[in-house]
Parts: structure tokens; C-alpha cells; sequence
């Protein structure tokens, strides 16, 4: 009979199936160890904010401000304790307390409850995660960048609803892909620099604080916020969650963006169509012969589930009271795994870009598959002043179908009607001829910045 699993470190969180965010940054910027820094950073500030405000001694800052190292401190102890209050706050104070020791442990948490300390800390958690994520956000925009630009007038099939519909050029669709990291980015970055800190006391009204000499609640926010090093807020949002929601959003926007960038690559990598591949492919475990877009598989796995984490956020903006029962709780796991998440795909997307290989005569050669009919759309105008909307209709129906049926190309079976003799079909039958405005959209595209 196998043993019980007991205790050690085997059992941390290390991403054994979360290849997506295993040793990314933003797995190391949420892990236990950097929440529990973020919550000592959080106490910490507080203690510091009121002696700024002369509401502690500076000698109680400074103690607990040193106090407040995370080696000190036991995660696992302190997550197994949680259990007993139902949040690590409350066993952490408890520490930190005995940690500081006399004269100045009761400085610490003084006037707080856990929500300010524990929203304080993921705010903060939030922030350094961010980071990593826009750094990788820049990396992508700047592979697009420069794929855009080479492929500028590389003609490609256009697909829709996964047929060939029209040409385009990869050029234009590098350049979309980097619209979407662009729109990623500014809406990580709005939201990163209106992460507040959290100060409301039990119930939202610093009332505690008030009783400890506070004379202003506006003052004492700002103090604290500074000290923390994040947005003020006007009011305690223990019930209010938008920043939690605007967060979620953001992030699960930026998971879709990066998402739409692996399943493009995904259609265009198989096999039968070769036009991209990933630069260095992974292996499979029974067919030594493939490549597989691991990158690619990974942005669309990650897409795939943050819609579903933020909207478990979402469903926590409805918060009752003045602090909540299980809707805060609820918020705390699907935050963080919706940061790995995106943290992760930021990662794979700055990889991928960075390594992508374009096949431009794979590309090429794709566009004749049809025989033609792609560019029919073209025709259809080019041949309506000489035959007539309904007649240019009818005919290049009757020749598309013969071109399935027969397999002769659209520009032989054009060259045998008798009303297109005298008429030069080489133009309208080049696909590479007829990309529309893509060069110019994909020129006005690279101008953002």
C-alpha cells in the first residue's frame, strides 16, 4: 500500500502542469513567498504612515519596518493557521507582533482590519507582476513591428470562416496582431497605475484610527499610500471592487489578444499550409518527425481559461455589507492564477513573435490552391461594365464550378470566352494584385506607438 504524502517541499506550487507560467516572472511575482512579502510591505507601510503623521512613534516604524523581512516568517505555518479566521492576516499579525516585541509590537496593525492588509498586499502583488507582463507586452509589439514592416507586400490567402476568401498580405496581419498587444498594453498599463492601497478599518469608516489621534482621513490615505508606493484612493473599497474588476478585465483582455496571435499560428503552421512555423518547435514523445507550436498551444490554452477566471472576479463585484462574506474570499486564488496566467502568455507571445519564420512561397503557393476563384471578387468588377452585373455573375459562377469540376484554372477557362477575348485578364487574375489598401493599412498601422 503506498504511504500518505506528507509535508515537505515537493508539495509547493512549482507548475508542474502549468507549463505556460512554470519559471516565468510572474510565477515567481505571485507565489506564497512574494504575497508574504507584499503583506509585510503592507503592514510595514502602515506603521510608517502613522508616524509620518505623528499618530506612532518613529521608533515603532523603524522596528517593525525591520521586523517585517519575510525569512522571519513560516508560509506554511502561516497558511495552515489561516484556516482558524479564514485569511493569513490574522496569524501574521500574530507574528509580526511577537516578531517587533516590546515596546512597539502594539503599533503594528494598529487601527487596520485584515481586508485593508491582505487587498493592500494583492494590490501589490498586482504591480510587480505587471511589470514583467509589460516588459514582454514591448518585446511582442517590437517582433510584430519588424515583422510587419519586411512583409510589408507578402501575399497570403485571406481566410474566412476558415475558407480562403480574398488575398491580404502577412504584413497586414502581423500589423493586426500588434494593434491587439498595443490595446493589451494600455489597458495594463491604465489599470497598474490606479492599483490603490486599501484603508477603511472594520467597516470603511478609519473610525479605529480616528480613536488612535487621526485627525484627517485624507492624510492619512495619502501617507499610506505613498508608503506603500500605490494609488490613493477616495474611499475604502472593501465592498466596492472596481479595481479588482478593471484588473480582471485587463487581464483577461490581454490572455484573448495574445491568444488570437497562437491560433492564427496554429492554422498557419500545420502541415498542409507550412506559411509560418515557430522557431524552435517542441517534440512529441512517440513521433520524432514534429515540431509542435508549443508557443502557440500555450497562448491559446491561456486564452481559453481567463475568461472564465475574470468573470469569478466579476461575480465578486457584488459584495454585501461593508465587508463581505466569501465574495472577497473568493477573489483571492482566481486573481492570482489569472496574473500566472497572463504573466506567462505575455512570455510565450515575446518568444514566439521573436522567433517566428515566415514561409512567403509557401504563402504563395497557397493563394493559387483555388485555381483562381480567389481573386473572383475582382473579376466580378472588372468584368461588370463589359458584360453587366447579372451576366459577369452568372458567367464567373458557371466558370467556378467548372474550374472544381474540370480543374482547368479560372484564367483558362476566362481566356476561352468569346465576349474576353480582346480583353487583358493577366492583371485581374494575379492574386498578388489584388490586396486592396494592405500595404497602405499596414503603413498606418506601424505609425502607433
Amino acid at each position: 500500500m503506498t504511504p500518505p504524502a506528507t509535508p515537505d517541499d515537493r508539495d509547493s506550487d512549482t507548475g508542474l502542469l502549468a507549463p505556460g507560467r512554470a519559471g516565468s516572472p510572474a510565477a515567481h511575482a505571485t507565489g506564497d513567498g512574494a504575497y508574504l512579502r507584499a503583506l509585510l510591505d503592507a503592514e510595514a507601510a502602515l506603521t510608517r504612515a502613522q508616524a509620518a503623521l505623528g499618530l506612532a512613534p518613529a521608533e515603532a516604524a523603524d522596528a517593525v519596518t525591520r521586523a517585517a523581512d519575510p525569512a522571519r516568517f513560516d508560509v506554511r505555518s502561516l497558511a495552515e493557521r489561516a484556516r482558524t479566521g479564514g485569511n493569513p492576516v490574522i496569524p501574521l499579525v500574530a507574528d509580526l507582533t511577537a516578531t517587533v516585541g516590546e515596546p512597539y509590537g502594539p503599533y503594528v496593525h494598529r487601527g487596520a482590519t485584515s481586508q485593508d492588509i491582505l487587498d493592500t498586499a494583492a494590490m501589490l502583488v498586482a504591480s510587480r507582476a505587471l511589470e514583467p507582463v509589460l516588459a514582454d507586452l514591448a518585446r511582442t509589439e517590437c517582433a510584430l513591428a519588424g515583422l510587419a514592416a519586411r512583409h510589408r507586400d507578402t501575399p497570403m490567402p485571406g481566410r474566412t470562416l476558415t475558407q480562403h476568401a480574398v488575398p491580404t498580405t502577412f504584413g497586414l496581419k502581423a500589423a493586426g496582431w500588434r494593434s491587439l498587444v498595443l490595446d493589451a498594453r494600455d489597458r495594463v498599463t491604465r489599470v497598474r497605475v490606479a492599483l490603490p492601497a486599501q484603508l477603511g478599518g472594520a467597516a470603511g469608516t478609519l473610525a479605529a484610527f480616528q480613536a488612535y489621534g487621526a485627525r484627517n482621513a485624507t492624510a492619512l490615505t495619502e501617507a499610506y499610500a505613498r508608503e506603500v508606493g500605490l494609488a490613493a484612493p477616495s474611499l475604502p473599497w472593501h465592498t466596492l471592487r472596481t479595481p479588482i474588476a478593471d484588473l480582471a478585465g485587463a487581464l483577461a483582455f490581454a490572455a484573448g489578444a495574445l491568444g488570437k496571435i497562437g491560433e492564427d499560428v496554429l492554422t498557419l503552421s500545420r502541415t498542409e499550409i507550412g506559411e509560418v512555423t515557430e522557431g524552435s518547435g517542441g517534440g512529441s514523445s512517440a513521433m520524432p518527425h514534429k515540431a509542435n507550436p508549443v508557443r502557440s498551444t500555450l497562448l491559446v490554452a491561456a486564452a481559453r481559461r481567463a475568461p472564465q477566471l475574470a468573470a469569478t472576479l466579476y461575480g465578486c463585484v457584488a459584495a454585501g455589507d461593508e465587508r463581505p462574506a466569501g465574495a472577497w474570499h473568493a477573489e483571492w486564488e482566481p486573481l492570482r492564477e489569472l496574473l500566472r496566467l497572463t504573466g506567462g502568455a505575455a512570455r510565450d507571445a515575446a518568444d514566439l513573435t521573436e522567433g517566428l519564420s515566415v514561409n512567403a512561397e509557401a504563402m504563395r503557393r497557397n493563394l493559387d490552391l483555388t485555381r483562381g476563384l480567389i481573386v473572383s471578387e475582382r473579376l466580378s468588377a472588372a468584368l461588370a461594365p463589359r458584360l453587366g452585373r447579372a451576366r459577369a455573375k452568372e458567367l464567373l459562377t458557371d466558370l467556378a464550378r467548372r474550374t472544381h469540376t474540370e480543374g482547368h484554372s479560372l484564367s483558362e477557362l476566362l481566356s476561352d470566352v468569346t465576349e474576353l477575348k480582346d480583353m487583358d485578364l493577366a492583371s485581374p487574375t494575379d492574386p498578388a494584385r489584388y490586396t486592396g489598401f494592405a500595404g497602405d493599412l499596414t503603413d498606418r498601422a506601424l505609425e502607433r506607438r
